[in-house]
């Protein structure tokens, strides 16, 4: 049995995906670059200033660390104006009120603090969350386990008694880095077969397969 369990946020226990890419455009139009949205999609997972540097660099655009600066805070106030259009999974609540008392829970998530802290409180969802952690207080974004290896520090557990639920093939390289338990759930922008080469424990389609998450970390 499993005595933590860390969630990812963006494309795990939130439907996000929408606002995110539309934050992220919001501020390139400011800087004039332009890029398609599947290239953002699939680096959801990485952090916005890595995310930017990639997008600027794929499209030929010079830039310095203070335009990424600019970018990403641009990014942030957009998330967060946009974020009345997030959601949660179906069945994400109800997984997390399951676990509630039973394991120790956190959140790990590569998007920045103000934008986490806005959308938990606005969800009701902060107080499922014993730790959270965002890429404020990483040096090293997904796929690096440094955000995992926090996560367990911070719960006093150690990391082979910790599970990660993700749906990236950065957090999941991530966990399985960190020697985690891994459960890749099919609700973010990468198939069954993208996830299965970065070789979770168990997947998933989605939350509301609570019998089959509950039954691998309670074992």
């Amino acid at each position: 049995m499993f005595e933590a369990v860390v969630f990812d946020w963006d494309g795990t226990i939130a439907d996000t995906k929408r606002v995110v890419v539309a934050s992220f455009q919001k501020a390139l139009s400011d800087a004039h670059c332009t890029i398609g949205d599947e290239f953002i999609e699939r680096r959801i997972g990485i952090g916005a200033e890595e995310t930017f540097r990639e997008i600027l660099r794929s499209s030929g655009t010079r830039f310095d660390e203070a335009l990424i600066t600019s970018l990403v805070r641009k990014k942030i106030q957009a998330e967060i104006d946009l974020s009345n259009k997030a959601k949660l999974f179906e069945g994400a609540l109800d997984l997390l009120e399951f676990l509630q008392g039973k394991v120790k829970l956190a959140l790990a998530s590569m998007n920045n603090r103000d934008v986490i802290n806005h959308m938990l409180n606005a969800m009701n969802v902060r107080r499922f969350f014993a730790v959270v952690l965002t890429v404020d207080e990483v040096h090293n974004p997904k796929p690096d386990p440094e955000v995992f290896l926090k996560c367990a520090l911070k719960l006093g557990s150690c990391p082979d008694k910790c599970v990660v639920v993700e749906d990236s093939i950065f957090g999941v390289e991530a966990a399985k880095a960190a020697k985690m338990g891994c459960i890749a759930v099919l609700t973010g922008a990468y198939s069954r077969e993208e996830l299965k080469k970065a070789d979770p424990d168990l997947t998933v389609n989605s939350l509301k397969e609570r019998l089959k998450i509950l039954n691998f970390i309670l074992r």
